[in-house]
């Protein structure tokens, strides 16, 4: 497949879906961006809206309100797409209910002659993600979704503030369900080349792994207090998505901490968690399968076995 065009379908024009674009477009990180939305007049709001300050952004992006016939060249199609939990409803019957949406948004896409990657984003997104590997048809390494990367963006964050220390130097992953059961492997931690809970031992009581706990629990609870402060998030993950968006389209082999299906590693088959992965231009080149300690595993495994639970739980037909 050719990059040159560096095309992107976006699906979805709400708070994530515009994030999103509006880092593209900051980023000058595609040529071409097409908005899709059941709501083709918000679609079109939102395209007027970006190009509106092309003469700011230094780039000359091609962005319009388009067809799923659009997708057939592109290289991305990124999903923003689903409903609301309503008032008392299961998680279950909101997961049936994003199926049938993710069904009629696919059919169409795949019908169009795509043949690039589906990027997901809605959420929950590591059974999303799922859910759209079955739908199309693709091969699981051209489908991923969003996963773990904006936990484990938060976490070099916090944990760079606490070692005073670049968040770029921070070598540090949130692994598992994007949600209550992911966690940090902290014996696979480092700072620079020097492991965390070493520096901890080390450091005279300066620093605890107590506190490292405690940076975790803030990382895995930190949606929920955003949620309850302006009741959404958005900036980051539009953000994580263009990350992504470059790896691909860069040809990066980046290491990223996407939902992607597991096959073998962790000792686990076909579910979709968050884990590091190596992605480029082909999607993902390859699951990183870290080293886990026998109670780091463990958690991995309660976290795929959740997930799993709640994929069978869902009717595809």
């Amino acid at each position: 497949m050719s990059f040159e065009n560096r095309k992107v379908v976006l699906i979805g024009t709400g708070l994530v879906g515009m994030s999103y674009a509006y880092a593209l477009l900051n980023q000058n990180a595609c040529n071409e961006l097409v908005l899709i939305d059941i709501d083709k007049k918000r679609a079109i709001g939102e395209a007027m809206d970006l190009n509106h300050g092309l003469v700011f952004s230094g780039s000359n992006m091609k962005i319009y309100a388009g067809e799923y016939e659009d997708c057939k060249d592109a290289e991305i199609v990124a999903i923003c797409a689903g409903v609301a939990q309503k008032p008392g409803e299961s998680r279950t019957d909101l997961l049936q209910r994003n199926a049938a949406v993710f069904k009629s948004i696919i059919d169409p896409v795949v019908t169009s002659g795509f043949k690039g990657i589906f990027l997901i984003a809605t959420n929950p997104v590591d059974i999303m993600s799922h859910i759209t590997c079955t739908l199309s048809g693709f091969d699981p390494h051209r489908v991923f979704g969003t996963g773990t990367t904006l936990d484990t963006a938060r976490l070099r964050y916090l944990l760079g503030d606490y070692f005073s220390i670049d968040p770029r130097n921070v070598h540090a992953y949130v692994i598992g369900e994007h949600g209550d059961s992911e966690f940090v492997p902290w014996s696979q931690a480092m700072v620079a080349t020097k492991p965390i809970l070493t520096i901890c031992e080390k450091s005279g009581g300066r620093y605890c792994y107590e506190e490292m706990e405690k940076i975790s629990v803030e990382v895995r609870d930190a949606a929920q207090k955003i949620i309850e402060a302006k009741r959404s998030t958005y900036y980051g993950i539009g953000m994580a998505m263009v990350r992504i968006t470059r790896a691909v389209f860069g040809d990066e082999n980046s290491v990223l901490t996407v939902s992607s299906m597991l096959n073998g590693q962790y000792g686990q088959n076909d579910v979709y968690v968050g884990s590091p992965c190596v992605v480029n231009r082909q999607g993902i080149k390859d699951v990183v399968e870290l080293s886990l300690t026998d109670e780091e595993l463990a958690k991995m495994n309660a976290s795929c076995e959740k997930l799993t639970g709640f994929y069978n739980g869902i009717n595809l037909k």
